[in-house]
């Protein structure tokens, strides 16, 4: 202890005036561990000033030495630094005085950072600064290392076994400490007690439960090695039955040289259970009555109730009031004390063993003073090998009290209170009177006892001659705390006070006297008793309690505030305690819970399920009264409700327990937390809105006006379509701006058309469908909802309102397709080329796709015919025509620039004339990729007309007439003097022309001939014409006419000339021969068919026969030569040339019979000629008889 007591003194002309002021603190360094609980006093002296001075603590931290840190003061709650404040508030650090210039520094739980060097100043109360007013201190803090440690375990044993068990201790503190080891032995909630323990001087020593074992060996302590310490009972009893564990404390030196233990650890118990053999006995004390006349006697009976006691060692000792009177061992010699053994010398009092299990106390002359408690306790001993007796187990019964009343009395009592009313709770104080006629006797005793209301007595507190007080039974708990005083205010005066009274505590109280005198031979007697009353009427504290909840404000809108008052009736002392707890029941739901607690000590508790309440919620107690306001402010829905309150009505216990009289609830309080009133406007115009298709849709949605500046809002977008009955959604934007698509938008593809923007002023909202299609056409409108941020936090959807409709028709786009429609007429000869020409002039879109079509109207045929078809995926189609007239492979389609479309038709032949024309359809994609037939248009007509050449065949009509003679031969020649074409091929047949039967004959090769005017048809009618032989086209041969047969020969002898020789002339051949020629061209198709047909003019024969005939007489005669044959034939000749013209013109027009590939068949057998029908010029043929078969 570092306490300088210097005394310094202001000396002035030899008088002592001021004494100088010095502050001293403990002496350092002190080392104390982490986590313990430290204290440093600090004393002043030679102050002037109050008595009681103040104390601020300071510490100077190693880190910054000259830096002060005030730590704690006890004249100024704002000393603390930051640093400390929460432990200061906490109560883990606080300063504890002991006088009045004298203080302790508590640190509760010491910490590392506590280190340093720490000052004690005390403020100054002197007329001037005398002296010294602070002193230092260092403050060490190290680790705590001890470590105590032991196997938890549970051990049955059987009485009279052994136990050994083991504890480890250690530490590894730098510092020069000591360690003190103890085993203790613990039961239930009972106090500890020490079996045996090593001081940290090495001094075993043991409780007095087993001291006297310890001296004789049976309890042990060893230490093995450095860190073992091992503790060994030999002989268990059943007392021994607890829990057993070891501590240990390390102990440092101060620098005082006083020892502090820094730091004490406990290690795990082992639970030992010991099973006794059978030696349980108990002890009976009994007496006749318990009041009693001094002089009178009275014999006390202490009975043992045991197995084989006389096998058994047993010691009794008797007690009076818990003073021991006599002792009495095995061998039944009693051993009194000095006062009792001189009452028993006088024979006045006996102790003594009747029986091995009675034992008796006798007092034959009972004094007043012998008034009290009795009591014996028997102990069982066991008997050593040594001979020695050990204590084992000890009993007692009950005390029995008794009272020794003395013989009369002269007294008179009087009881005053303090009041005969009073409210539970407070205080009751009686006084007590005793008057005597004369000089007092002797002494008085005193009892307080109170008779209630069912007339049942009790005793309260009594006081002895003595002057000790006892209180009743019933009363002993509350006089332990304080609660029930008796005192003996004079000697004739005594009082009793009941603190904090109860309801139970009405009734009538009593005062009994008695009063004591001292009998000749010394003891006290009893000279009489007398009694008083008053009766005291308690009000509980429950009568009249009441409570009513109110509020100004039943409904509030949403961020508003409310306020709820609890009344409670009546108006209670602030010693009453009265708890309010509000209790809250949610819209919507049948259970009440509990929101907050005002508790009956002034603090706040919240419920379980009050989190949403404690930032919005205060709670306040009236001052004066216990009512309590809540208000909730930013009411939302969760606040929405009825609300109740219940009130506890507390009362303090004397042991400051605490008993809840009543309960009481309020009736409800409903309060509605209305939504504002909105303030939404949707823009309702109504608009029109007409588009090309693939143009966007720009739908907007306006806001005019809102609630709140912080409104959010879903937007709904809809379209109405005149076949539903109600609107589609499209799309939905939450108040969070989430998007969700409508079911409209995924059932027709609208997803990736769909773009939706919130413009910065916030009140206007675009929906755009990019691409417009036809089938987007309807009427739009939007559905908006104002959501608002409840004061809770959470979102609510406060209004909803729908737009005006804007009606959308999307069209396609307006057809600008045209076609040249120029007329015209087209004359081609056939295997020519013709050339259809098909131009769009416009169309609609440059990105369109066209489609062309050509189609002929036949001559007599109505109905149009396709001839081909260009699709829009430029795939080149035949149509029915070009099937039909073997068009395929003759079609040939190019187009040279955008929009002009020309198809050759190669090759043409006159099936191929006709009207043609061309249609186009003109193809847009829609927006969704679908290609749509958007417009057609038919082109000008173009008529072709496809010819075959002129007929310019000839033959040569000027032949001169022949006569031969019989048996030689006759030529008749054709000759073609044109033809139509270079590529022709010649059909020639000769012919021999008679006259028929009836009609007028001439003579063959006559220039003469009278012939009657008529028609060609008439004159045809009469001339038969036999064929001799027929050549076609192909060079195949006809049959030979019969009378020719095998007579003819055919030549060749150009591309235009046919020569006929008939053999072996008759007579029979003379007449008339022609030649008819057929002129044949190839056609488109490579097939042959007849231009025209062309006959030469008659040609006269005349076979002379070797007999005398008319040739020969006119032969003979010039002048008729003459006449015959040359005057007629000018005439004849004009004659046949205007018949031929007629007959040319007839048989133009009629057609004769064809054979294979459209060529007469003039004959059916070939002859045998070596011919290709694939020369370009016809073979010179030459048939003589017998050439055919």
């Amino acid at each position: 202890m570092s306490v300088h007591r210097k005394w310094d003194f202001l000396v002035t002309q030899g008088c002592i005036v001021l004494a100088q002021r010095h502050v001293a603190v403990q002496e350092g360094p002190l080392y104390r561990t982490e986590g313990s609980h430290i204290t440093i006093w600090c004393n002043v002296s030679g102050y002037q000033g109050p008595s009681e001075q103040n104390f601020q603590w300071s510490i100077y931290l190693p880190s910054a030495p000259e830096r002060e840190v005030q730590i704690v003061s006890t004249v100024d709650s704002s000393f603390p630094y930051a640093i400390y404040t929460q432990r200061v508030r906490g109560g883990k650090i606080y300063v504890e005085r002991v006088q009045g210039n004298s203080a302790l520094l508590h640190i509760t739980d010491l910490q590392a950072r506590d280190a340093g060097e720490y000052e004690c100043h005390t403020p100054n109360t002197d007329e001037r600064y005398f002296g010294s007013y602070s002193a230092k201190m260092n403050l060490v803090v190290i680790p705590d290392t001890l470590q105590t440690t032991a196997i938890p375990q549970t051990l049955h044993k059987v009485e009279q076994d052994p136990l050994e068990l083991t504890c480890e201790v250690a530490t590894e503190t730098f510092q020069h400490s000591h360690l003190s080891v103890a085993w203790l032995r613990q039961r239930g909630g009972e106090k500890p007690v020490e079996v045996i323990s090593l001081s940290r001087d090495f001094v075993l020593h043991s409780s007095s439960d087993y001291a006297q074992r310890q001296s004789l060996g049976e309890v042990r302590l060893d230490k093995l090695g450095s860190t073992t310490f091992r503790l060994t009972v030999f002989h268990l009893r059943p007392s021994d039955q607890g829990e057993f564990y070891c501590e240990a404390a390390e102990w440092i030196q101060d620098p005082d040289g006083s020892w502090y233990a820094m730091t004490r650890k406990r290690s795990e118990g082992t639970v030992v259970n010991v099973q006794p053999t059978d030696k349980e006995f108990t002890v009976r004390l009994e007496t006749e009555k318990r009041l009693y006349t001094v002089g009178e006697p009275v014999e006390f009976r202490c009975i043992l109730e045991a197995q084989n006691v006389p096998d058994r060692y047993f010691a009794v000792s008797w007690a009076f009031n818990s003073s021991l009177i006599a002792s009495m061992g095995p061998n039944a010699v009693p051993v009194l004390n000095s006062e009792f053994a001189h009452r028993e010398a006088r024979g006045q009092l006996k102790v003594a063993k009747e029986s091995d299990s009675v034992f008796v106390l006798k007092i034959y002359h009972l004094r007043q003073d012998d008034s009290g408690k009795y009591n014996c306790r028997v102990t069982e001993r066991e008997k050593t090998v040594t001979g020695e007796f050990i204590d084992k187990e000890s009993k007692r019964p009950k005390n029995i009290p008794i009272i020794v009343l003395p013989i009369k009395s002269s007294i008179s009592v009087e009881v005053a209170s303090n009041s005969s009313v009073i409210l539970e709770g407070e205080h009751l104080h009686f006084s007590c009177s005793v008057r005597t006629a004369g000089r007092p006797q002797g002494r008085f005793s005193v009892i307080w006892q109170l008779v209630d209301r069912q007339n049942r007595r009790s005793n309260i507190m009594w006081l002895d001659r003595d002057g000790t007080v006892q209180p009743g039974a019933s009363y002993w708990e509350r006089s332990s705390f304080g609660g029930v005083q008796m005192e003996q205010v004079q000697p004739n005066s005594f009082s009793l006070g009941i603190f904090n009274s109860r309801k139970e505590d009405e009734g009538q109280y009593e005062c009994h006297v008695t009063e004591w005198v001292r009998a000749v031979d010394g003891e006290w007697q009893i000279v009489g008793e007398r009694r008083a009353s008053t009766p005291i009427s308690i009000t509980a504290l429950e009568m009249g309690f009441a409570v009513t909840a109110i509020s100004r404000t039943p409904g509030v809108t949403y961020s508003d505030s409310f306020d709820l008052q609890c009344i409670i009736k009546p108006h209670y002392p602030a010693r009453v305690p009265v708890s309010v707890t509000w209790r809250f029941q949610p819209v919507g739901t049948i259970e009440f819970h509990d929101l907050v607690t005002f508790t009956r000590d002034g603090g706040v508790q919240w419920g379980d399920r009050s989190s949403s309440f404690r930032t919005r919620t205060a709670i306040e107690k009236a001052e004066s009264s216990n009512n309590v306001r809540l208000s909730i402010s930013r009411a939302s829905d969760t606040e929405a409700g009825k609300y109740q309150c219940v009130a506890e009505l507390w009362r303090k216990n004397y042991n400051n327990s605490w008993t809840r009289l009543a309960e009481r609830t309020s009736n409800l309080l409903e309060i509605r937390v209305l939504q504002p009133v909105t303030k939404l406007q949707v823009s309702k115009s109504k608009r029109t809105l007409t588009l090309v298709e693939n143009r966007p849709i720009q739908l907007n949605c306006s806001v005019k006006s809102q609630t709140s500046p912080n409104s959010h809002f879903a937007v709904l977008w809809y379209v109405h379509k005149p076949s539903d009955a109600d609107g589609k959604l499209i799309l939905k934007t939450t108040h969070s701006s989430a998007f969700e698509y409508g079911t409209y938008a995924e059932e027709e593809g609208l997803r990736p058309r769909l773009q939706f923007e919130r413009h910065v002023s916030g009140g206007l909202f675009s929906l755009t469908v990019q691409r417009a299609e036809v089938s987007d056409s309807g009427s739009y409108y939007c559905h908006v909802e104002e959501w608002l941020l409840s004061p809770n936090y959470a979102w609510y959807k406060l209004a909803e309102e729908v737009s005006g409709r804007t009606e959308v028709t999307v069209k396609r786009p307006d057809s600008r397709l045209k076609l040249s429609q120029a007329q015209g007429n087209l004359s081609v000869l056939e295997t020519q080329q013709v050339q259809l020409e098909c131009v769009v002039l416009n169309r609609t879109s440059a990105a369109s796709q066209l489609v062309v079509e050509w189609f002929v109207w036949k001559p007599n045929h109505p109905e149009r015919e396709t001839v081909a078809r260009l699709s829009r995926e430029a795939t080149f189609h035949y149509g029915e025509q070009a099937a039909k007239n073997n068009l395929k492979g003759r079609l040939h389609l190019e187009s040279p620039s955008s929009g002009v479309y020309r198809l050759f038709i190669q090759n043409v032949a006159v099936q191929d004339s006709g009207t043609y024309s061309c249609r186009v359809e003109e193809w847009l994609p829609s927006p969704s990729g679908v290609w749509y037939k958007r417009a057609e248009d038919t082109a000008g007509q173009m008529a072709v007309t496809v010819m075959r050449p002129d007929a310019a065949l000839q033959v040569d009509t000027v032949v001169p007439n022949a006569t031969v003679s019989e048996k030689a031969a006759f030529q008749l020649d054709c000759s073609i003097v044109s033809r139509s074409s270079q590529d022709s091929r010649f059909a020639v047949a000769w012919y021999s022309l008679r006259t028929k039967a009836g009609g007028e004959r001439g003579g063959p090769g006559l220039g003469e001939q009278e012939e009657e005017e008529g028609d060609e048809e008439e004159e045809e009618d009469l001339t038969e014409r036999t064929a001799l032989l027929s050549v076609g086209p192909d060079a195949v041969f006809g049959p030979e006419g019969s009378p020719w047969e095998g007579r003819l020969r055919f030549q060749r002898l150009s591309p235009l000339l046919y020569r006929l020789t008939v053999l072996q002339a008759s007579p029979r051949d003379t007449g008339n021969y022609s030649c008819r020629v057929e002129e044949w061209l190839p056609g488109p198709q490579k097939e042959w068919y007849r231009l025209t047909e062309e006959e030469s003019a008659p040609i006269g024969i005349h076979v002379l026969d070797t007999s005398s005939t008319l040739q020969s007489i006119i032969c003979s005669n010039d002048a008729l030569f003459y006449f015959v044959f040359f005057y007629p034939f000018p005439i004849f000749g004009i004659l046949i040339i205007t018949i031929l013209l007629v007959r040319f013109k007839s048989r133009n027009s009629s057609k004769s019979s064809d054979g294979k590939n459209g060529v007469p068949l003039l004959w059916i057998k070939e002859p045998h000629l070596n011919y290709s029908p694939t020369c370009l010029e016809p073979p010179v043929l030459s048939i003589h008889p017998g050439a055919i078969d």
